[in-house]
């Protein structure tokens, strides 16, 4: 993270853009080239995609991703002019800027607490990818599931609790016609939807 997180009296400030789910990398890597292209970086300082580290585990296996947790949007730390606004435009799959209202003409910058928010889940997000990774665990309470692997393969049941730290769920099962809580891995069930 850029010493850009606090906000400068010289005119910057964080701004929202807004572009097609899932083509936040192409629109950074334009703007960059075009920054450095055009000679614009004193007045784009800062492209950020928010993202998280997350575990995921489906199927049974465990893997690391990158997640963004704002898609569809990318913050922009700069001095809003015309300029800005025109090369924000003129990126491929890039709808604009965010504005509060559509009789807005120009943006409206992110607020100090919105900004120190976002920016403190990146970095908690950094710190935890070093440490492994946040989990995205695939399930919630209620969620029905089969347990395939284990002393209770074959047999359905209701999650009752998912225990993030230990990588488990706490699973009602039927055991001669009576609701018997279990705990299994993740990879031990899948769901039944």
């Amino acid at each position: 993270m850029s010493s850009a997180k606090e906000r400068n009296d010289d005119g910057f400030d964080w701004y929202v853009v807004r572009c097609f789910s899932s083509h936040e990398k192409k629109v950074k890597e334009f703007l960059t080239r075009e920054i450095e292209d055009q000679g614009l970086e004193h007045k784009i300082k800062e492209i950020l995609i928010p993202t998280e580290t997350v575990v995921e585990i489906r199927s049974g296996k465990k893997r690391t991703k990158e997640k963004n947790f704002f898609p569809g949007y990318i913050l922009v730390y700069t001095k809003y002019d015309e300029e800005v606004n025109n090369l924000v435009q003129a990126a491929p799959s890039c709808i604009g800027f965010l504005k509060a209202g559509k009789s807005d003409v120009t943006p409206t910058p992110l607020k100090k607490r919105e900004v120190d928010r976002i920016l403190g889940r990146v970095m908690d997000s950094e710190e935890m990818a070093e440490k492994g990774g946040v989990v995205d665990i695939p399930y919630k309470e209620g969620d029905i599931v089969k347990v395939i692997d284990g002393p209770f393969k074959e047999f359905d049941g209701t999650v009752q609790e998912v225990l993030t730290d230990k990588l488990k769920l706490r699973v009602l099962v039927s055991i001669f016609g009576r609701k018997t809580p279990v705990e299994v891995d993740l990879n031990q069930v899948e769901s039944t939807t």
